[in-house]
């Protein structure tokens, strides 16, 4: 029998060492692709098929992952990819513009890695019924 084919994560983050840190940690359960602002995002949408986003939410450059996620959210062809947001950002209106916006989920940094495994595998059965393993 084959491998089983891990779910695709894109990880939309600006920080390298929090890139390093997610790719390392998530590798085992996810097929991960990263990318760090809203052009690369959107490079990496169209070419593949993505089942789920971790979607920093304070993105630099010229959308933040709010604004991203609202888009996401308002596309035909995506709107229906689980989105996890993450925020360095902990404050009960951070966590509000977030939901609005259209995540699935909110966590805030530092995250415990296995909450981050928890909180992935929630959205995904919820809108993909993809079972981590």
């Amino acid at each position: 029998m084959g491998e089983i084919s891990k779910p695709r994560l894109l990880v939309v983050e600006d920080d390298a060492e929090n890139q390093k840190f997610l790719k390392i940690f998530l590798r085992k359960r996810f097929d991960i692709d990263v990318c760090d602002s809203a052009e690369t995002f959107y490079e990496k949408l169209e070419k593949n098929n993505f089942d789920i986003i971790l979607m920093d939410i304070s993105l630099r450059g010229i959308k933040d992952g709010l604004e991203l996620t609202q888009e996401i959210r308002n596309n035909t062809k995506y709107k229906n990819i689980p989105i996890v947001g993450l925020s360095a950002h902990a404050f009960q209106k951070d966590k509000d513009n977030a939901y609005r916006a259209g995540v699935d989920i909110f966590i805030t940094k530092p995250v415990q890695g296995d909450l981050l495994i928890k909180s992935l595998a929630i959205a995904l059965e919820q809108k993909t019924n993809i079972t981590l393993e």
